[in-house]
């Protein structure tokens, strides 16, 4: 069964119009706490997506250099495990091949729908996974480091690499989760697999799915939240993306 997403807030009120944006602030931070996500509809035409990742915090360049990306179907990539095709993305966190800190904020807007069946964002708490193993586990996730690779497609463009990470990692402002199934470099350890697959377990199980109608905006803590991609044959699909950093506590 596809559970619905329950962050919901709404940028326009019961009368029709625009919700005041200090109103959307506080809501906004208050369902991201709770839930570590929230999904944004109802957007009125004069809402900037850019403006308000801005008052987030810094944005985070992207692969290619472009702190705006764009998602939608790109030539040449079927071969590859990539968001430029119509394919399934596997569970996974932002940034895990990133040398520092991961982005602390995906946002994701939608210019055209999706039509037909598929492409939803999906999104499961990884916090919530990691309180479900015993203590043994959750220490050996902090304290094994491993070597994170980026993915096929963006090796085939030129771009490798491998930092090296712990899988949880803590922060005075808050548990990091890196999670990849298939860009986690094993080797010989023989305990991180049974890990890695209980997490997408409790993905496949807890996740909700997020269909966009143009506007709709998704904001999650990638921090904590895993999200993933269900296929879809429609290559007029096309979503915006920015990567935000972490803002430290004053």
């Amino acid at each position: 069964m596809v559970r619905e997403p329950d962050s919901l807030l709404s940028l326009t009120d019961f009368n029709g119009a625009p919700m005041a944006e200090d109103m959307v602030g506080k809501t906004f931070h208050s369902l991201m706490a709770r839930h570590g996500y929230v999904f944004m509809s109802s957007v009125p035409e004069t809402f900037d997506p850019v403006a308000f990742c801005k008052r987030l915090g810094d944005f985070v360049p992207q692969y290619t250099g472009v702190l705006v990306g764009d998602v939608t179907p790109e030539p040449g990539m079927d071969e590859f495990y990539h968001a430029g095709n119509t394919k399934p993305l596997y569970p996974h966190s932002e940034g895990y091949d990133f040398e520092g800190l991961p982005p602390r904020y995906l946002a994701l807007w939608c210019e055209t729908p999706n039509t037909g069946a598929g492409g939803e964002t999906t999104l499961a708490d990884a916090h919530a996974w990691a309180a479900t193993l015993d203590e043994a586990d959750r220490a050996y996730l902090r304290e094994r480091i491993y070597r994170w690779e980026t993915t096929d497609a963006m090796r085939h463009l030129g771009l490798d690499l491998n930092p090296e990470h712990p899988v949880i990692e803590d922060h005075p402002d808050g548990t990091i989760v890196r999670y990849s199934f298939n860009n986690l470099v094993r080797g010989d350890d023989e305990r991180i697999g049974p890990l890695l697959a209980d997490a997408k377990d409790h993905f496949e199980r807890h996740h909700v799915a997020i269909q966009y109608q143009r506007g709709d905006m998704l904001v999650f803590d990638n921090w904590r939240m895993l999200h993933a991609r269900n296929a879809f044959t429609d290559t007029g699909r096309h979503l915006r993306r920015i990567q935000i950093a972490h803002r430290q506590a004053p």
